[in-house]
């Protein structure tokens, strides 16, 4: 392991949460820690990038820690497990989900020590096993979304996103199962997801590259980009030599 450890700390009690945090941070094997309120921002910050560890509070409103251990099963690589609790009667679900660890609050600074101690082993031999495997996946595919219409929240994995479209201060987002949101801006949204196979191929729009079939010229002379589901997107001039390149067209 080259870098530190990439940690994300979870709980609804702001001063646990800020306690926990500070103790991560003291620890050699760390360069980051992250933090968040409740599982639905968890959420948000996982599918923006990967994590070595999830140290997760059992009981939060909403969507508890179990649950959300319980999406994360459904990542490509999802991070080390570790739960924080007051109360030890999850200790049994928390270990059916693969947990790394149970840690009982008010949590010492040995415990911390072991579990860290232990992500560390988990990714050293993820480690080694991707240099014996170079094709394997690396950051998680699963984005959580908002439904454009009714409300709640969706995950959906990346593949199945066809295109991003500006709409405001949300992006929609169009998918094999539906319309979705993002609270967000395109150029955002573009700065993250570039390297994922998405390119911007008009102020208005970015498409999911994996999905397009075909780039051929429009009526008014310029361009469009159609996609497996038969949606056509229009290309900016400036945008179609990239496009073409990234495409091998």
């Amino acid at each position: 392991m080259s870098a530190g450890l990439r940690l994300l700390a979870v709980d609804d009690e702001q001063p646990a949460l800020q306690d926990l945090a500070r103790l991560l941070r003291s620890h050699a094997s760390v360069s980051e820690v992250c933090c968040a309120g409740d599982a639905r921002q968890a959420l948000h910050l996982l599918s923006e990038g990967a994590f070595a560890g999830l140290f997760l509070d059992v009981r939060m409103p909403d969507i508890d820690g179990l649950e959300l251990a319980g999406v994360l099963r459904r990542f490509a690589a999802p991070p080390a497990v570790v739960f924080v609790s007051a109360h030890d009667e999850a200790a049994v679900s928390a270990f059916e989900l693969r947990a790394l660890d149970y840690l009982m609050k008010p949590v010492s600074r040995q415990r911390i020590d072991q579990a860290l101690a232990r992500i560390v082993e988990r990714v050293r031999t993820a480690d080694e096993a991707a240099a014996l495997a170079p094709g394997t996946l690396g950051p998680d595919e699963i984005v959580p979304l908002e439904r454009a219409h009714g409300g709640g929240m969706r995950l959906v994995h990346r593949s199945e996103i066809l295109y991003l479209q500006s709409h405001g201060d949300y992006v929609r987002v169009i998918t094999d199962d539906g319309r979705f949101l993002v609270r967000a801006r395109l150029s955002e949204l573009q700065e993250r997801w570039s390297a994922r196979g998405f390119a911007r191929v008009h102020r208005g729009y970015m498409a999911n590259l994996q999905r397009a079939v075909e780039v051929r010229p429009s009526l008014d002379g310029q361009a469009v980009l159609r996609l497996q589901d038969g949606s056509e997107l229009p290309i900016a001039r400036r945008q179609l030599p990239a496009l073409r390149r990234r495409l091998g067209v």
